[in-house]
């Protein structure tokens, strides 16, 4: 009986050592996450499943995108915090669009857990590239700070909402990326406010996901934990620099767009070489 035990508090060990390297990639994973969705209300899954897979060492693809989505909606809520003090949330859209989009996020999330990994890895890799050159043609968009929700623009906001959730669960993402191009386009907001009132829909969809995969038993709460922790310090300075960058510009969408493909680029190479 004694071998058994030894080889138990070896295992433990073992443990323990890595847990130790991987809570400092977690923490430093999570504080990028955290920053990007602060200064961009998206971009949260777009960084936070690559660096989990390949930086913190997740290796199932789905673990990391279940563990991803939870992270992300959680360090999402706290980023939205810190946008709604300043004023910048456009409730009655933001909410009507998040409604919308939780059931599609939801049918989603089932049809992406049952592709192959790798596969789903390149789709979302190559989504990502379309993204980024929509939002460099976008550079010089200046939006309607005084839109409201209304009859003319509710159906529109609705439709939006949900295709972009059904998206977002599909490729089991928090959408933010999705949600602040599809909030410009159907409500006519300034990209400042469409960033914070993104991340009301980022929330929504990342617990819809989320609880999908953890039914599954696809998420690591260890690690979820660790990342949302070094999501929070990164969160508040993105929020605090949005602000600021938002003033010229462009500046948002160019230095979100070169982070996009680079990602992208990285994201194709790995998925592609493993399969």
């Amino acid at each position: 009986m004694a071998t058994p035990i030894l080889h138990r508090q070896h295992v433990k060990y073992a443990k323990m050592e890595i847990g130790i390297a991987q809570a400092l990639l977690d923490a430093g994973a999570g504080s990028l996450v955290g920053f990007s969705l602060g200064i961009v209300g998206g971009g949260g899954s777009i960084l936070a499943v690559p660096l989990l897979i390949y930086v913190v060492g997740v290796a199932d693809a789905h673990l990391a995108i279940g563990t991803s989505a939870v992270a992300v909606a959680t360090n999402a809520a706290i980023n939205l915090a810190n946008h709604a003090r300043s004023g910048r949330v456009k409730w009655p859209c933001a909410l009507l669009f998040a409604a919308a989009g939780v059931a599609g996020a939801a049918l989603g999330s089932i049809a992406g857990k049952a592709m192959d990994g790798q596969k789903l890895l390149a789709l979302f890799a190559v989504l990502m590239i379309v993204v980024g050159v929509l939002m460099l043609r976008g550079l010089n968009y200046q939006g309607d700070a005084s839109v409201r929700l209304g009859r003319g623009n509710a159906g529109k906001i609705a439709g939006v909402g949900l295709a972009t959730g059904t998206f977002a669960g599909f490729f089991g993402i928090g959408g933010g990326f999705l949600i602040v191009p599809g909030l410009v386009f159907s409500t006519g907001m300034p990209m400042l406010n469409a960033v914070a009132s993104s991340l009301v829909a980022v929330t929504a969809f990342g617990l819809t996901t989320a609880a999908s995969y953890a039914l599954s038993g696809m998420i690591d709460w260890s690690i979820a934990a660790v990342f949302i922790a070094g999501g929070i310090a990164g969160g508040f300075l993105g929020a605090f620099l949005a602000s600021r960058i938002a003033r010229k510009r462009g500046a948002l969408n160019a230095v979100f767009a070169t982070c996009i493909f680079a990602v992208a680029a990285y994201m194709l190479v790995r998925s592609l070489g493993a399969a």
